[in-house]
């Protein structure tokens, strides 16, 4: 019975844990659909450092030290959330069927994509930096195959991890423009 008051207070403590706000990375939607050589494309899941595989969101202060946003997450497993909404994105941009690994269909996808990012932060001068590199395969030959780098740096507009949110979405929104632009040649 002497342990009771312990119990209740960790019990009454953890009632108040696990209401940190959480937010989605959501690419806006693509312009135009550009028609590529290939119908279908499976994307492969996305290799993250480790501050942005991490579920708290990030910012870089004026020092460079990347500190954690207090009481914010984001919603989805960052590798997760990168990968799919990738793969939305170039599915929205391009002529062909994309989805993530793993693929979901019988027939082989006639491309594969990887995404390495480098870096993948909020800096403390207002701009998302988003770079890394990106390879597309193709195990039938369909297209060549290549490996490209990329750098994209985003505007934040506004402060805060809902702004963050928003602009690790249109960096990779641009990406997959990129990408469906190279899958066309």
């Amino acid at each position: 019975m002497r342990y009771f008051p312990v119990i209740f207070l960790l019990a009454v403590s953890a009632c108040g844990a696990g209401n940190e706000a959480r937010f989605l990375i959501d690419p806006p939607a693509a312009g135009a659909e550009i028609p590529v050589r290939v119908s279908t494309i499976e994307v492969r899941e996305a290799s993250l450092p480790a501050y942005a595989a991490a579920v708290e969101i990030a910012q870089a202060d004026e020092t460079g030290a990347l500190r954690n946003i207090e009481d914010t997450l984001w919603a989805d497993d960052p590798v997760r959330g990168v990968t799919m909404a990738f793969a939305r994105s170039l599915d929205d941009a391009t002529s062909a069927t994309v989805a993530a690994e793993p693929w979901p269909l019988a027939e082989p996808a006639q491309a594969r994509i990887e995404l390495r990012v480098e870096r993948m932060l909020a800096r403390a001068d207002g701009t998302f930096e988003f770079t890394g590199q990106y390879a597309i395969a193709a195990p039938d030959g369909a297209l060549r195959e290549r490996v490209r780098r990329f750098a994209i740096q985003t505007q934040i507009d506004g402060t805060g991890p809902a702004a963050i949110a928003a602009a690790s979405g249109r960096a990779i929104a641009e990406l997959a423009q990129s990408v469906a632009a190279e899958l066309r040649r």
